[in-house]
C-alpha cells in the first residue's frame, strides 16, 4: 500500500528552502503511487511566500487542508520527510528522513550528528554537504573520568540529490539601466554571501569605465520597503562616488519566469559569486542552465554542476582517451581559511570550520577577461547549458528524490486519485 508521508518544511516560502521543498512535494507528488501525501508548512526566516494563484500553490493549500483533518482524526503517519537544518529534526512517523542543504562550510556542528544518527535516512544537496557531512567526527569523553570514549561521526545513509534544470518560459523584465554591457549578482547581504567585496572590488576594477555596470539583485532581511532603504544605504557605503561604473539595486520578489528573464537580459552578460561557499548556489545554478556566463569559485556544492567531464588523449598515447574533469566557468583563485567570527551560528556554523576567500586579483582577471573575450566566455556559457539541462533533467531529479526518500519496491503501487 502507498505510504502515508508527512512532508514538513517551508513549501510557501520564498527562500532556498522553499525552493528545496517544492522540489521535494514535486517529487513525492510524481510518485503518488507510491505516496499519500500530507503536508505541514513551515515559515523560514522573514522570506515572503510563494504565489497564491497557481495549480501548484492551490495543491499545497489542499495538501495543508488535508493533514489538519487527518490529525484532528488522530491519524497517523507511516513517514516523515523534513526540511530543515538537523537541528531541528524529530520523530514524527516509524521512519524518519531528513533533507537539508546541509552546510556550506567543511565540518558540521556537534548537535548535527546526534539529530543525524536519529534519522533512518538523509538526503542533502550537494557532493559537497555530503562530504562535509560523513567526514566530520568529534572526540567523545566519557563525562565521569574525562577520559577518550572514541569519536561521533555520522552513521546514518547519506544521500546526494541535485536540483533539476527548470524549463521555464521568460517573462519580460524592464530595467533602466545606462550600460550595455552589465554583471550580476544575486544573493542576500550576509557575511556569508561576500557581498561588500563583491561590489567594492568590482568598483574598484571599472572606476574608470562608464560603460559597464554591475546589477545586484538582493535584500537584507525581506522585500519589504524598510529593507529597501537599508539595502541601498549598505550598497551607498561601499561604492566609491567618484567611480565612473554603475552600480544598480534590484529589490523584491521576483517569480521564477522573470528571474529568467533577468539571466537572459540582453545587458546582462555574467553572473558574479564570491561567496565563501554554498550548499548548492542556487542563483549559479539557474545562471548556468540559463546560459549565462558563470564567475565564481571551483569550491562548494557549485561544484557538481560546473564541472564536467571531457575527454582528452591519455598521455603518452595516441588513441586512448581518458575523462578529465573541465571547469565550464571562469574561475577566482581563492584560499581556504576559518569563517568569520560574525558568521558563527551557535549550533550550525562552528568556530573552527572552514570556506573560501576569494582573490581579489584573480577576481580582476575574470572581470576583464568576460568583459574583454566575451563571445568566449558565451560559447562556454551554452555548452554548460546543455550538459546542465541533460544531467539535472526534471524528471531525471525527481525519480531520484523519490527513490533515496523510499527506494523502490518498499511501496505497492495503488491508482491515485485527483485532488480536484
Amino acid at each position: 500500500m502507498r505510504k502515508r508521508i508527512i512532508l514538513r518544511g517551508p513549501v510557501l516560502s520564498r527562500s532556498g528552502y522553499g525552493e528545496q521543498s517544492r522540489f521535494a512535494l514535486r517529487s513525492l507528488r510524481k510518485h503518488e503511487d507510491r505516496f499519500d501525501i500530507y503536508v505541514i508548512n513551515t515559515q523560514w526566516g522573514g522570506t515572503g511566500w510563494a504565489p497564491q494563484d497557481n495549480e501548484e500553490r492551490r495543491y499545497v493549500d489542499f495538501l495543508i487542508q488535508k493533514t489538519f483533518h487527518h490529525v484532528q482524526n488522530k491519524g497517523t503517519f507511516d513517514m516523515s520527510l523534513q526540511i530543515t537544518i538537523p537541528n531541528e529534526w524529530e520523530s514524527l512517523a516509524p521512519v524518519n528522513v531528513g533533507y537539508t542543504a546541509g552546510i556550506e562550510s567543511t565540518k558540521i556542528a556537534p548537535q548535527w550528528i546526534e539529530k543525524c544518527n536519529f534519522m533512518d535516512r538523509i538526503i542533502v544537496i550537494s557532493n559537497h554537504a555530503k562530504k562535509s557531512m560523513v567526514e566530520t567526527a568529534y572526540d567523545m569523553h566519557d563525562p565521569q573520568t574525562n577520559k577518550p570514549a572514541g569519536r561521533a561521526s555520522v552513521t546514518t545513509p547519506v544521500h546526494f540529490v541535485g536540483y533539476p534544470a527548470k524549463d521555464l518560459k521568460k517573462e519580460k523584465v524592464d530595467l533602466d539601466l545606462e550600460t550595455d554591457f552589465n554583471f550580476l549578482t544575486v544573493s542576500q547581504w550576509g557575511p556569508r554571501k561576500n557581498i561588500q567585496n563583491t561590489v567594492a572590488w568590482f568598483v574598484e576594477k571599472f572606476k574608470d569605465n562608464p560603460d559597464v555596470g554591475l546589477i545586484v539583485k538582493g535584500f537584507v532581511k525581506n522585500n519589504s520597503s524598510m529593507d529597501k532603504l537599508r539595502a541601498e544605504a549598505m550598497l551607498k557605503s561601499v561604492v566609491d562616488p567618484a567611480a565612473k561604473c554603475k552600480v544598480y539595486l534590484i529589490h523584491g520578489d521576483m517569480s521564477d519566469e522573470e528571474m529568467v528573464g533577468l539571466y537572459s537580459h540582453k545587458k546582462v552578460k555574467a553572473l558574479i559569486s564570491l561567496s565563501h561557499a554554498e550548499g548548492w548556489g542556487l542563483p549559479i545554478y539557474e545562471a548556468s542552465y540559463t546560459g549565462l556566463p558563470v564567475i565564481t569559485t571551483n569550491w562548494g556544492g557549485q561544484c557538481d554542476f560546473l564541472n564536467f567531464p571531457v575527454k582528452q588523449r591519455k598521455k603518452g598515447s595516441k588513441t586512448k582517451t581518458v575523462n578529465k574533469m573541465k571547469p565550464f566557468f571562469c574561475e577566482v583563485d581563492y584560499t581556504i581559511g576559518p569563517i568569520q567570527p560574525e558568521a558563527v551560528w551557535e549550533g550550525v556554523l562552528v568556530a573552527d570550520s572552514m570556506w573560501t576567500y576569494a582573490e581579489k586579483d584573480s577576481y580582476h582577471k575574470c572581470l576583464e577577461d568576460v568583459y574583454k573575450n566575451y563571445d568566449n566566455h558565451k560559447e562556454v556559457a551554452k555548452k554548460l547549458k546543455t550538459l546542465v539541462k541533460k544531467e539535472y533533467a526534471p524528471d531525471k531529479q525527481y525519480d531520484a528524490f523519490a527513490n533515496a526518500v523510499l527506494p523502490p519496491g518498499e511501496a505497492k503501487e495503488e491508482p491515485v486519485v485527483s485532488f480536484d
